[in-house]
Formats: C-alpha cells, structure tokens, sequence
C-alpha cells in the first residue's frame, strides 16, 4: 500500500480481475498465484488459453513458471536488482514510451540515472537471472500491447518491500503500461478482505479512506463527525511495534481480533515474549490458536456465514456478505466492538451494518457513493465518490491520484536481504502458503478432507541439496536459524533451486515463523518472511 501510494496515488490494484483474461502478456512477480490465489488463478488460467504470454519472475519454480517464457529464477530479496535491470534494457533499447513518460510522469531524469548501472551482465550476477533471459522479459513486456503486472507477498515481504512495490510502479510506468484495460498492476492481497480492513483506516498513518492523520483539516472533520476533540496528530504504532513496546513494557494492553501473532508472526520467541509481557490481552477469534494461550480473556467470534456486513476484494470492489445463520456466539463482532466502546465511555448505537455504511460513506471520499442499497449484485468497485457514480474499473486513465495528478518514478538501489547464507547458515527460507491450507490453518485444519490432503508441514528441498547432505524424501530433518529450530520431514523436489528451502506456516505442530528474522521494512514495518539464513541437518 504504501509503495503503489507514493509512486501512484493508492495503494491497491489498478484493475479488475476479469481484465487478466483480456492482457496478451502477464508478468506474475512473486506470486504462487496459482496456490495462494486460486481464484484469481482462474483469469491467469483463461489469459493463457488465449494465448497470452507468461513472465514469472519468482526463486522457486512455481506451478505457473511451466507456462513461462522465461521464467526468471531470481535469489530470494535481489527484486529492486532485477527491475532496474529491466528497466535498464527497455531504455537502451529506446522500448520506453516517451509520449506517456513526459505528459503524465515526474523524477524520470533521476531513474535514468539510477539504472546506468543496472546492465544485464551486473544484474545477472547479483540476481542469478541469465543476461539472455533478463533482456528476453524486458522486450516481452515493453512490447507488449496490454500488459499487466501481478504481484504477491514475494515482493513486499522483504526489508525492501515498500521500495519493490515502487520498483514495479518504475517499471509499468516506464512502459506506460498503466490505466488502460487489461493493463496496469495487480497488487494481489494476501487474504479475502485486507484491501478492504485497509480502507478503513487500520494503519497508524491514517484515518478511514487513506485521509493522514497529520492533516489539521482531516482531523477537524473526524472529530465532528464522531463527536470528539483533540484526535491525535503524529501515527501511532504498527502492529510489530506495539509488541516491541509490550516487550519493553511500555505498552501494557491489547484486543486482538481474529488475528494470530503468536502463529503468523516473525521470530516467535520475541512475540511470545511481548504477548506474555501484556498486563491485560483480549483476543477474540472462532477457534483456540496459539495466541489465544496467552489472553487473559477470549470473546467468541462470529466466522463469515454468521455475518451481514462487506468485504472489499483486492480489485477494490466493495460486496455485501449475507449471514446464513445468527451468530452463534449470540453476537457478532461488530456488535461486540460497539458494546465495549459503549462500556469504557465512548457510546456506539448502530442499529446495523447498513449505518455502519453510511457513515463509512459520510467520512471516505473514495467510498462516498455507496449505500448498502446499492451494493446488491456484483458490488460497486471504489472510487465512487457521488450517489450516481458507477464505480470504478481502472485507475489513473486521466489523471494519477498525487498531488498534480502525476505519477512519481522513485531511483532505487538494490540492498539485497537483511540476512544472507554463510558456513553456519547457508541456506535461505522462503516461507509462503499451500493451495490446501488458509493462513494459520486455524480453520482449514479442521477439515477433515484437507487434513488428510496435506497433513503435516514438509520442508522442500532441492534434490541436489538433498544428495549432498544425505537427505533422502521423507527423512525427518531439523531447520536451525539464528531464532531456533523445527523438525519436519523432507520432501526432495525441484520446486526449491539449489541454496534455497521452502516452508509454508499452516502447522500448530512446527511453527515456521519461529524461524524467520525480526528484519522489516522500515517504512511499512512489513518483516522479511521471505528470506532468512538456515542450516539443515538430518535429525
């Protein structure tokens, strides 16, 4: 989000899924999309049988990177490399479209600059990506008619995340591949409602609909239209941040909503800490997981089929969620928040989520159309500022949303992973999510024909990895980092190039992310999942 932001004006996708099927080239970066986004995988699907050509710039020979032409094998954290390399390429090559650059961009001189340095044989040599393959992809997408980029978690989940997501913007932007149908950039959201929890206002940088904190003016709205005084001017603290000060002891109470640190976040040990160091944690959620072992009080949640209310897709489309059933509980979670508001002195009345809306709309430009009355059918996708306004499919095709109405190319170095392979450690993780399993697995779990589909976590190893180290598939390993250690048992595939290994985190019974490093991206806070220094060893 806040990559897409800085370079383009919103953080989210800039088209609709169904316009996938419609691109003639598709450059998936750091996305299994066909695993963690089987839905979207559809439209991939359908863009191929039309004959749409597939980039895959992704460390692991994902299911998708057998369609590829290339498949650009890249080391695990060397995407701001690999990009500019590209970009280097296309410029060279004279491929960039000047008429778009000048009329609807600013900071080109200083990119240009940037990568002089990028050629393909340097690239290749930080990155592990062919020169031959490097300069193949670069005239694919620049030559491309309607082009779109797909990314995932294997691009933001990095110490450099924020700074990949502008990467991407540099390279679309250099193309003009943006605002236009079936081109642009898919930033594709790692669960069914993120982009739409974003939109209201989560982040400690911003109020609902992206407005800043920091803004006297937005300030003085919010707190008329919430009956309030003095709503603080400077951001508060991310996520990973209040558990740093929990840790320390100068954050002393939490209510964690359907949310799993102490399973889904990095260096385990530390959040088990921080967590146990609360004087008062509420965690509220449908089943026990592992952070619900250190609340002082569990509320009971109400899963999706127990809800009326929204969810907000990743390609910014707003859609009502019917309950087909009363929650069980006896409550939803809404109903719960306003009640404690309620209690501690701030009184919440909604009599549904219908003025919930209302007043969604009341305060959030980009949401200021929208109803709940008119969001029967397909939904309405955002921006859709006034009652009559259809909705928007495709950003930026005037105008981008920063200040001018310009998009903004930001000159990046390459800095390469927080942590790197040496004798102790000389493998990278890269953890990630299987097509059987949802997140923390708290659900998927407990089906029993999932269960038996994918039953225990699997370290992949490459075979010739595995030869040297007398790993046979199946043998029971254990993976040691800086952090601690798991035991899982192997699987010998060739998904994982040399020097590389691969975990997902859906098990309770070998949690991963007491693996991965404390590194983040010190503007997002986002931690680098995606690479961090292990060494195997047959257990």
């Amino acid at each position: 989000m806040a990559g897409l932001a800085t370079s383009l004006g919103a953080g989210a996708a800039s088209n609709s899924f169904d316009q996938i099927e419609d691109a003639d080239t598709l450059f998936i970066f750091g996305s299994n999309t066909s695993e963690a986004h089987p839905m979207i995988s559809l439209h991939v699907n359908k863009a191929i049988r039309r004959g749409a050509r597939i980039i895959v710039a992704d460390p692991r020979r994902i299911e998708l990177a057998k369609y590829a032409d290339p498949w650009l094998n890249l080391k695990p954290g060397t995407n701001i490399a690999l990009l500019n390399g590209l970009i280097h390429v296309i410029l060279e090559e004279g491929l960039h479209n000047r008429d778009f650059i000048e009329k609807r961009t600013e900071g080109f001189e200083e990119l240009k600059e940037a990568v002089k340095g990028y050629t393909p044989e340097r690239v290749e040599e930080i990155t592990g990506v062919s020169k031959e393959k490097l300069v193949r992809a670069a005239r694919a997408y620049a030559g491309a008619k309607n082009a779109m980029i797909l990314y995932g978690l294997g691009v933001v989940e990095h110490s450099s995340g924020t700074e990949n997501a502008m990467a991407i913007a540099n390279l679309a932007l250099v193309c003009g591949h943006i605002g236009r149908p079936a081109t642009g950039i898919m930033a594709l959201r790692g669960q069914n409602n993120v982009q739409g929890a974003s939109d209201i206002g989560p982040t400690p940088t911003a109020f609902t609909g992206y407005q800043p904190v920091t803004d006297p003016a937005v300030r003085a709205k919010f707190e008329k239209a919430w009956g309030v005084a003095n709503l603080p001017s400077k951001p508060g603290l991310k996520s990973v941040e209040m558990l740093d000060e929990a840790k320390k002891g100068a954050f002393k109470g939490l209510f964690i909503l359907a949310e799993d640190p102490a399973h889904t976040d990095p260096d385990l040990n530390h959040i088990r800490e921080a967590l146990s160091a609360l004087e008062f944690l509420v965690v509220q959620d449908i089943f026990p997981t592992e952070t619900t072992k250190f609340a002082h009080v569990i509320l009971p949640g109400a899963s999706f089929a127990e809800k009326d209310g929204t969810f907000t897709s990743g390609e910014r489309r707003i859609q009502k969620i019917r309950k087909a059933i009363e929650p069980v509980a006896g409550m939803a979670e809404w109903q719960v928040v306003c009640e404690i508001s309620t209690r501690m002195g701030y009184p919440m009345n909604y009599s549904g989520p219908a003025e919930v809306m209302k007043e969604i709309a009341g305060v959030a430009p980009i949401y200021g159309g929208i109803s709940y009355a008119r969001l029967e059918g397909d939904g309405i996708q955002w921006p859709c500022p006034t009652k009559d306004h259809p909705g928007t499919t495709t950003l930026y095709q005037e105008t981008f949303a920063r200040p001018g109405g310009r998009a903004r190319f930001v000159a990046l170095e390459h800095k390469g992973p927080a942590e790197t392979p040496d004798a102790q450690y000389p493998f990278i993780l890269i953890t990630g999510r299987r097509r059987e399993h949802y997140n923390n697995g708290s659900m998927t779990r407990r089906v029993k024909g999932i269960a038996e589909m994918y039953p225990e976590e699997l370290l992949e190893i490459s075979p010739a990895d595995a030869a040297k180290l007398g790993i046979d598939d199946g043998d029971m390993v254990r993976v040691v980092s800086r952090r601690g250690e798991i035991k899982v048992k192997a699987k010998v595939f060739d998904r994982s190039q040399e020097g590389n290994v691969f975990l997902s985190f859906h098990h309770q019974d070998a949690l991963t992310n007491i693996l991965t490093s404390p590194h983040r991206d010190p503007i997002a806070g986002t931690p680098e999942y995606k690479a961090c220094a292990v060494r195997i060893e047959k257990a």
